[in-house]
């Protein structure tokens, strides 16, 4: 099914497949990059809700804040937080030659402790940082998000891990359960959990 729908969707930009490659190359853990059904999802959602303002927690190797950065209108700003400082180099390197690069800034850092500091009021946010963090996340983000903004959530299925939290009891797992029944009862929030990848959460800010 997944080589069905790679191959009826807009084609994957040559300079995130040379990403992607490299990345399942050079680093540990190459699931955690978004690839090209999800990025083309996340380029798709930024035309659609045409934010000016998003902000990215956990940038792994840049993928999915360049899919951010790529259909954004004139003006818009993605600002992404990474936690492991040795891929600072990398990611400043990646945005400074790849197509709409210049539209992101890279912070680095506990995004718990960056949130705070950057004082913007955000339009569209893409949470894929520490799993057992997703409500602290959420908490520290809602007072800058306006009525009718976005948050994307990913990695709310886990596996299917998220359905049986008696076997699965690992942080990781009741931290996404414990996000995923925050947010579906939430007044301010509304959501829809799509079986994309490894999940993929919608919120609507009310």
């Amino acid at each position: 099914m997944e080589d069905y729908i790679l191959a009826h969707i807009s084609p994957e930009p040559e300079h995130l497949a040379r990403l992607y490659r490299r990345t399942h190359l050079t680093h540990l853990y190459p699931r955690m990059c978004s690839g090209h059904l999800q990025g083309r999802m996340l380029a798709m959602l930024v035309s659609m809700i045409k934010p000016r303002r998003v902000l990215e927690l956990g940038t792994f190797t840049g993928y999915s804040a360049l899919c951010l950065a790529e259909t954004l209108s004139e003006g818009g700003e993605v600002h992404t937080v990474e936690l492991d400082d040795e891929m600072e180099e990398e990611l400043t390197e990646l945005f400074a030659t790849s197509p709409g690069g210049d539209r992101i800034t890279l912070h680095i850092g506990d995004a718990l402790e960056v949130i705070p500091t950057l004082h913007e009021d955000w339009d569209l946010v893409y949470i894929d940082a520490n799993k057992r963090d997703y409500i602290a996340y959420l908490d520290l983000l809602l007072p800058s998000l306006h009525p009718g903004a976005f948050i994307i959530a990913d990695n709310t299925l886990w596996d299917g891990k998220v359905y049986d939290t008696v076997t699965n009891h690992d942080a990781q797992t009741l931290g996404l359960d414990a996000f995923n029944t925050y947010v579906a009862s939430h007044p301010r929030l509304s959501s829809v959990i799509l079986p994309l990848r490894d999940g993929l959460t919608l919120i609507r800010v009310d």
